[in-house]
């Protein structure tokens, strides 16, 4: 993506969520700048933390005796629980000099669980205020420690390439010189050299599919934007992968929510699914009511109903998974369900009287 394109995805991130965007990009390309300028149209104060000359006793602050407890003063930097809200920029994250300045900010840009502060040390910074890391890339060119790959999952990772119409704009906006304007416009390929390609090895893990989803929940971008960010969470064959199936919706499977809620919507195209594609349906459906449990009336009609329309082998197995679920085999086990469950509950019972006791 280009700087554009970064402060618009920055704006979603530190606007509607808690996580922690990371741009890599290469030197020069505006990074820095593009976060200064989205601090200032979003309203947020922007404090700038150069990692690469900071040590620990710069981040946790000093520690001192009260009585006998320790405690560590709050860092100049760190911005106050009744302070206008802030954006703290660790900037160059991947030049701190010692191993353990870069394990005590680990903490820091990791996002807050649900319900708890963001906090570095004894430090807790009020939800208010965002962060925002900047890195070079990896590439050999630069002098940069390599990532943790459990920092990197922690991350969502934007990375950013020069553009020269984005970089024409800005320098109108500026009023460069125009002679120096005049000169890139018919020699934009001398802009910025292109440096290599911006590839942190993301992968996709549980974490960095709920931050997905999070980001799906509270943030709106373009289709093709979309498909950046979320490689820079999962990497970009899954985001590729996510995204193709959320454009085929013929060959999507139902979830839980259609099951449940919108059944009459969905009975056909439910009858009509592959038995691969139903193993999908049922595994939603299982971990949804594992959660959820109690069903309304209506809902357990939708989930007979189902269960009516699968293969006999599949509608064994998923009626024996849900008796194992007490609230859902108190309801599929009413009398009014009998032509659709008993012979299964039947069988169930069979082969527990027939399996050998241990």
């Amino acid at each position: 993506m280009n700087v554009e394109q970064m402060k618009q995805v920055l704006k979603e991130i530190l606007t509607t969520t808690d996580l922690t965007p990371c741009v890599v990009g290469h030197r020069g390309v505006g990074k820095t700048a593009g976060i200064v300028q989205v601090c200032r149209e979003i309203g947020r104060t922007y404090l700038p933390l150069r990692l690469g000359q900071m040590e620990v006793g710069d981040l946790v602050g000093i520690p001192f005796r009260d009585g006998e407890r320790m405690h560590w003063s709050r860092p100049a930097w760190w911005p106050g629980d009744d302070e206008p809200p802030a954006v703290v920029h660790c900037d160059e994250l991947n030049r701190a000099q010692q191993e353990d300045t870069l394990q005590a900010i680990f903490q820091f840009v990791e996002p807050p669980a649900e319900g708890l502060q963001r906090a570095l040390h004894t430090h807790r910074l009020a939800p208010r205020h965002k962060v925002v890391v900047t890195i070079n890339p990896p590439d050999g060119t630069y002098q940069v420690a390599t990532l943790d790959r459990a920092l990197i999952d922690r991350m969502v990772m934007l990375y950013v390439e020069t553009d020269y119409q984005c970089w024409a704009r800005y320098a109108a906006q500026r009023e460069l010189d125009t002679d120096v304007r005049g000169f890139l416009a018919g020699n934009s390929g001398l802009l910025a050299r292109q440096g290599a390609p911006l590839d942190m090895q993301v992968e996709p893990t549980e974490r960095g599919w709920e931050m997905v989803s999070i980001l799906r929940r509270h943030c709106r971008f373009p289709g093709d934007l979309a498909m950046e960010v979320y490689s820079g969470v999962v990497g970009k064959e899954a985001a590729i992968a996510f995204m193709r199936w959320l454009s085929d919706k013929s060959g999507r499977p139902l979830t839980a929510v259609d099951i449940l809620d919108h059944w009459p919507e969905v009975a056909q195209q439910a009858a009509a699914q592959r038995d691969d594609v139903q193993a999908a349906t049922i595994s939603d459906l299982l971990a949804t009511l594992q959660v959820r449990q109690a069903l309304q009336p209506e809902q357990e009609d939708h989930l007979v109903a189902y269960l009516a329309v699968l293969p006999r082998d599949l509608r064994f197995g998923l009626v024996k998974s849900l008796l194992r679920i007490p609230a859902v085999a108190l309801a599929i086990s009413q009398d009014r369900y009998d032509a659709v469950v008993l012979d299964a509950i039947r069988v169930i019972s069979a082969e527990t009287q027939a399996a050998p006791s241990h």
